[in-house]
Order: C-alpha cells, then structure tokens, then sequence
C-alpha cells in the first residue's frame, strides 16, 4: 500500500513538472507598442511685409469737395436741389433776393455815369483853360473809381447764385431758403463726379513718419463684408489736427464697379515702405511656446515633425513675421503643433 501511494505521488509530481515546462514554453516577451501619427494640417510660410501694418479706421469721401458759397450775404430765395440730387455743369443751385443787390447795381450805375459826366465837362472847361489840369486829374480819378465800384457790385451780383462748377452729386445741404446767409457762408458741399473716392485716415506721429505717398492700404468696408479695397496714399499732413493730435492721410480707393457714397466708415491697414522689404510670414496657430522674441513652430521633415526655434519680428492680426528661423516656401503644423514633440510621426489631413 505505502508503495501505491508513493508511485501515484511521483506521478502527480511529473504531471505539474510538466505542465510548469509547456507553459513556460508558451510565454512570449511583449511588444513595444509603436506610437500612432499625429494628425496635422500644415501651412506654407509665406512672404510678408517686414514692418507691421498700421491700422486705423477712416471715412470714404468724394476726393474733390467743393463747398460753395454766395459772394454777397442776403436772403436765401430759392434752394433747387437736395442731398443726393445728382447735377450738370452750369445748373443753377442756388440764389439770393434780388432786390437789395439790384438796387445796389442801379445806384453804382448811376454813380459811374455822373462821374463820366463830370469827366467830360472837365475836358471842354480844362480844353477853355477854365479849370487847371489838377482838377481835370481828381475828375478822372473819380471816373475811374466809380467805373471800378460799378463792375464790382455787378461781380457781386452774378455771383449772388449758385451754379454747378461740374458733373456731381450735392453731399450736404447747409441752408434753407429764407434763411439770412452771410457773405462766403457755405451752403452746399458738392463733390466731382468723375474725381473718384478717398479714404481719409487720422494716424499718431508715431506712424505718420513711416508712411510715404503711393504706400498701399486695404480697406474694409461693412457695406461689404468680406470684400478688401485697395488703396493709394495720395495725400499725407505736414501738420497734426490741433484738436485730435493726430495726422490727417488721404488714400485714393480703387472701388472698381462698387458705387461709393460719402460717409462710409472702414478699417484700413497701412503698408508702411509698399512692400520694398519683406519677412517670412506664418499663421498664428503655428507658433509656440513665446518667449520674448523667441517661439517654436514645428516643421515637417518626411514623416516627422521636427522641432525649430526662431526669431520673432512682429505680430499681426492673422500672422507672425520671423526674422530669422524660417525661410519662404517651407512647410510647418499650423494645426496640431501643441500635440508634438520633437521627432514624432504625423499624418498630414488635406
């Protein structure tokens, strides 16, 4: 009996050795698991301006204002013509009463004629030697003068209206007829049809030294949301405004079919320099990591990303101008650069 059990004890023994080895056999050392590709999208570094934009807000005008006006001051008779009313060269606007101005034309008629009159009596007694040749000359003098005062109250009382100088529209209104005007009172604004529109911008001293005549701007107007004008400087202050303190500068718009009114509000960016020098731009989402003018982009070396410090010149609105660092036409992660470490695969996304 006892050798039974010994035997049945012995068996159980190699059956467990047995199974320990088969499953020793069957264990497999594991595998490093292989990091998946970051999704990316990538951006082109693009060619920028090397100085930052300037940027303010402006007001579109006609480029040619004519504010016109009555020589003479007077009763306002008849205003013909509203804001807005489209008008032809040589059409009357506008006019005075004219009573008290042809009044005045008849007494200085009258005046001129006596003093012709006594001319010419003068002439016959000086020709008699009845009157000496300094009398004769104070008669001629006194001629002359009141010929002058005639043609200067009929000057007065031609321009007693208002007659269009060209082809345009009538901006402002300023006067109501039986309205008591002044002499050289404004009393419509009229602008040039065929002058085109401006952008009038006001800019800090700051800004103005940079900007130079024929710098190019890009304007948005909310009249045309999504839409970028281009413009010129044509015009640049010498002087600041005394009551803002700031530069006035004048931009010709390219408006292209668009009809323009005066009195749109838009926001302008200036090119200081029109583009002569330029930088590598990036979009914003690529940079990271700022430091002072230090940051970090990602660039896409085969399958990688690798990581690349540069050099920050300035920031826009929609980008980062680099000074040193990048170079035009390379390609870096504009979306997904947060999620990379130098090294790690990624999958471009169209």
């Amino acid at each position: 009996m006892p050798a039974t059990i010994h035997t049945a004890a012995a068996w159980l023994l190699a059956a467990a050795l047995a199974m320990t080895g088969l499953g020793a056999c069957t264990e497999r050392t594991p595998e490093v698991a292989t990091p998946a590709p970051t999704p990316v999208r990538l951006a082109t570094v693009t060619e920028g301006p090397a100085a930052p934009p300037i940027e303010t807000t402006g007001i579109v005008a006609v480029r040619d204002e004519q504010r016109l006006s009555f020589k003479v001051g007077g009763l306002v008779q008849q205003i013909s013509v509203r804001e807005g009313d489209a008008v032809r060269r040589g059409q009357l606007l506008a006019r005075l009463d004219q009573t008290e101005i042809d009044a005045q034309v008849a007494q200085a008629r009258q005046l001129a004629e006596k003093a012709d009159r006594d001319l010419a009596r003068g002439e016959a007694l000086h020709a008699d030697q009845v009157i000496p040749l300094e009398q004769l000359e104070n008669l001629r003098t006194q001629a002359g003068v009141a010929r002058a005062q005639y043609e200067a109250v009929r000057f007065n009382a031609r321009n007693a209206s208002i007659t269009a100088p060209g082809d345009g529209v009538v901006l402002r209104r300023l006067v109501e007829e039986r309205e008591l005007v002044a002499p050289g009172q404004v009393a419509l604004v009229v602008g040039s049809a065929d002058s085109g529109h401006v952008v009038r911008l006001a800019v800090a001293d700051r800004h103005v030294v940079r900007i130079r005549r024929g710098d190019s701007v890009s304007l948005q107007l909310d009249a045309w949301p999504g839409t970028a004008f281009r413009a010129e400087v044509t015009q640049i202050a010498s002087a600041a405004d005394p009551a803002t303190g700031l530069f006035p500068v004048e931009a010709r718009i390219e408006a292209g079919d668009r009809q323009l009114v005066s009195g749109l509000v838009g926001r302008a960016q200036l090119a200081p320099g029109n583009g002569t020098a330029t930088l590598p731009h990036v979009p914003l989402g690529a940079v990271l990591e700022g430091n002072g003018d230090r940051a970090v982009v990602f660039v896409v070396d085969g399958e990688v990303a690798r990581r690349r410090e540069v050099q920050v010149a300035f920031i826009t609105a929609e980008t980062i101008a680099v000074r040193d660092g990048l170079a035009v036409g390379e390609q870096v992660v504009a979306a997904g650069a947060p999620y990379l470490d130098d090294g790690d695969p990624v999958a471009v996304a169209p």
